[in-house]
């Protein structure tokens, strides 16, 4: 009797222990589903914030410039075309962040969605440089060697405009260079919590 109370009393303790683990292991993957998740939304939202700040310099801010100083049209059409096509990928990654479910889809198929937005972004980084590095040099061509009713000359006015571009480059880099950095952490936090999620699901 008392070898078979024994036995009830293991059997009891072996099912509470695998009770437990199984607790223990849901807690754990909700953890780490929510880390992820926290990742993902600062993401989101350092999308969506670059997305409105390029929308209201596209919309209000340099057509205010172009409207208050002699700025010529071909110009403004160049400026504003770069920072149109800017925004493409910007909606790319947008959409594929928005496709980006933790609860409906796989971790296979969350990490393939993070690695096309990391694509998208490696393409983009290179490519705005470049594109902006040119739209800038071709501005100053336009506006300095053309651009007639400004009455540009050397010293003062014109030192100042070139100055104060200089400035807002190197700011803009150095709050890029913050941002990707930032930006990559989260990137890192996210792949990291998928290829756990991984393990769980193997």
């Amino acid at each position: 009797m008392e070898l078979e109370e024994l036995k009830a009393s293991w059997n009891k303790l072996d099912e509470r222990l695998a009770e437990s683990e199984i607790v223990n292991q849901r807690v754990l993957r909700e953890l780490i589903q929510q880390k992820t998740k926290t990742a993902y939304d600062h993401i989101v939202r350092h999308n969506i914030f670059n997305f409105v700040v390029n929308m209201l310099i596209i919309c209000v801010v340099f057509p205010y410039v172009y409207m208050k100083t002699p700025i010529q049209t071909v110009s403004f059409a160049l400026v504003e075309g770069v920072m149109v096509v800017g925004l493409i990928p910007m909606i790319w990654k947008l959409s594929l962040l928005s496709r980006f479910d933790m609860l409906d889809k796989s971790s296979s198929e969350l990490t393939r969605l993070a690695l096309s937005y990391k694509k998208i972004c490696h393409r983009e980084k290179f490519w705005m440089i470049g594109a902006v590095c040119i739209a800038m040099i071709a501005f100053y061509i336009l506006e300095l060697g053309f651009n007639t009713e400004a009455g540009y000359e050397l010293g003062t006015r014109l030192v100042l405009p070139l100055a104060l571009s200089l400035l807002t480059l190197l700011l803009g880099l150095f709050f890029a260079k913050w941002q990707l950095r930032r930006h990559a952490q989260q990137m890192a936090e996210i792949e990291k919590g998928l290829q756990e999620l991984r393990d769980f699901e193997g």
